[in-house]
């Protein structure tokens, strides 16, 4: 699957211009969560035959590539100055080049800045296909075993305690179950609020899934509460607050006198 470049740096000037008059293809393609042999057939062909690949994180990516055998030419896509880098690899999309769109891990546009490229790729006309594959969302809901026929997709929980505090108050307040993002720091404080507010609520924290040491954590509130530990060293949590009655809806003003926690 190696396909040799003449540039192989992240700068804008190994970018092919494809066919001339002709619009490229915008090409979203779903890379591993975890364990890197997870990249589907497709995306591996993909990715060796884009002209260049826009990566939310191009070091991750490059392994990805070498641990598969192939070379090819990155350009990084995010998280700052954005706008400038659609703009360019919309210029060269309709130029005719072939773009291959990634995130860090799992399918781009879910929960990363991909959308503002898919949108602005509509707009001009250019052709978009999605080559799927690995996502911590539906693999996350496979694994703990969600029987509901919907819930709602929070993406990354805010990491302010206060932000995070109101976040999980409001989705208490529904019985509809919540899958959310949750960074590791966050976990024990956003576990610690749920079990406040709804102690008998079920549930699950996917930790680190298709990795040698991936780990899933179910029960109520409390009972996860008091497995969990201050020492948690996962990277990946995906947080799943199952089906169940709704609390009452908690005033979220100012906190009165004490620690500033109104849960704990």
């Amino acid at each position: 699957m190696q396909r040799e470049r003449s540039q192989q740096t992240t700068g804008e000037s190994g970018i092919c211009a494809g066919q001339p008059g002709k619009p490229g293809t915008l090409s979203l393609v779903a890379v591993p969560i975890g364990h890197l042999d997870d990249l589907t057939v497709r995306a591996l062909r993909t990715l060796a035959e884009a002209d260049v690949i826009a990566s939310e994180d191009p070091a991750a990516t490059r392994a990805l590539l070498a641990h598969h055998g192939v070379t090819a030419t990155l350009t990084s896509y995010g998280p700052t100055n954005i706008h400038d880098k659609v703009a360019v690899l919309i210029h060269r999309l309709q130029q005719g080049a072939h773009v291959a769109l990634v995130s860090d891990r799992g399918s781009p546009v879910v929960a990363d800045p991909g959308s503002l490229l898919v949108k602005s790729a509509h707009r001009y006309g250019i052709r978009v296909i999605s080559v799927p594959g690995p996502s911590a969302l539906t693999a996350a809901v496979a694994a703990a075993g969600l029987a509901s026929r919907s819930w709602v997709f929070e993406g990354p929980l805010p990491e302010t305690p206060s932000a995070l505090r109101h976040r999980l108050q409001t989705r208490l307040q529904d019985k509809t179950p919540t899958v959310a993002f949750c960074a590791a720091q966050s976990i024990v404080f956003a576990v610690r609020t749920i079990a406040a507010i709804a102690p008998r609520r079920h549930i699950a924290l996917v930790c680190d899934l298709t990795k040698p040491h991936e780990r899933i954590i179910q029960g109520t509130a409390a009972h996860v509460l008091r497995k969990l530990d201050n020492a948690l060293t996962t990277q990946d949590i995906t947080l799943i607050v199952k089906e169940g009655r709704p609390v009452p809806q908690i005033r979220t003003g100012p906190f009165k006198r004490g620690s500033g926690k109104r849960n704990g």
